[in-house]
């Protein structure tokens, strides 16, 4: 099985360049990283875990930027988010955002998406909660009328795109529906959410990994219904703090990438972890 990792890296964490060599030297298959634009101070929604909402998540870095940096010290690790709020960005500006370091990374970068939790955050953004998932939808579509190789117009219920000149294109090549880079949604597991993966994505981000016995069966299900080919299903459980137990388990269920969790700490904390995850690593 691949182990990527997954960290909160802030401006008082180790440094992007740092890890990735680590982690290329280590063997490690990726390095994804969540994305946080600010933390209104008046948040009245509540931390998903539970407690207090901790200090990083208003301090992260830009993912993009933190994740060029990566690409530039590497040659062979994954770069990838968990997860692009993309109901935060301007599409067309994320498209070029996205291609651009598909391009530079030689087709390496995994687009995560998800639809938040924030509620202050998105609307700050101007993101009318109710319809988030939806307004990801209609960006998802104009990205890929920008990454498709003829210039291709995108008409949508929040959006549009005129057919365009847009270059770099994405390395990777269209997978069925899905142009662009490997694209994986986060999310609770539910119909909604599955018919989202099967529209226009190559699989689930499931933060955690809990009741996947459960739930990759359904999304098996909907994503055959949808004419989708079987194979080609990728789910990535996320954040995952790893015991060869749960790592067998999740290979029985045909799960071939985990990302695991570091803490946001600085060197000499990761490097320690990164040592006792390394056991897990083939």
């Amino acid at each position: 099985m691949r182990i990527a990792v997954t960290i909160f890296l802030t401006d008082e964490t180790i440094a992007p360049a740092r890890l990735a060599r680590e982690l290329e030297q280590r063997g490690f298959a990726g390095l994804y990283l969540p994305e946080h634009t600010h933390i209104p101070t008046e948040r009245t929604t509540p931390y998903p875990a539970g407690g207090e909402l901790p200090r990083e998540y208003g301090r992260t870095l830009d993912p993009f930027v933190a994740l060029g940096q990566a690409a530039a010290v590497t040659e062979r690790l994954g770069l990838g988010t968990g997860i692009t709020l993309v109901a935060q960005h301007d599409p067309i500006d994320l498209a070029k955002q996205v291609a651009t370091l598909d391009h530079l990374s030689g087709g390496r970068f995994t687009l995560g998406l998800g639809f938040g939790w924030n509620v202050e955050e998105a609307d700050d953004h101007g993101v009318e909660w109710r319809t988030r998932r939806d307004l990801v939808r209609d960006r998802m579509g104009i990205m890929r009328a920008l990454w498709a190789d003829e210039p291709t117009a995108y008409e949508g219920e929040f959006g549009s795109v005129r057919a365009s000149f847009a270059y770099p294109k994405p390395v990777q090549k269209p997978r069925g529906p899905v142009s662009g880079p490997r694209t994986l949604v986060g999310g609770a597991a539910g119909p909604k959410l599955f018919a989202h993966i099967c529209e226009y994505a190559d699989g689930w981000l499931p933060i955690g990994g809990r009741g996947l016995s459960e739930s990759v069966p359904v999304l098996r299900a909907a994503w055959a219904d949808a004419g989708r080919d079987p194979a080609a299903l990728q789910v990535v459980p996320y954040a995952v703090h790893p015991t060869s137990g749960k790592l067998a388990h999740y290979a029985d269920l045909g799960i071939e990438e985990t990302v695991v969790q570091l803490p946001p700490g600085g060197e000499a904390e990761v490097l320690r972890t990164l040592d006792a995850f390394q056991v897990h690593v083939s």
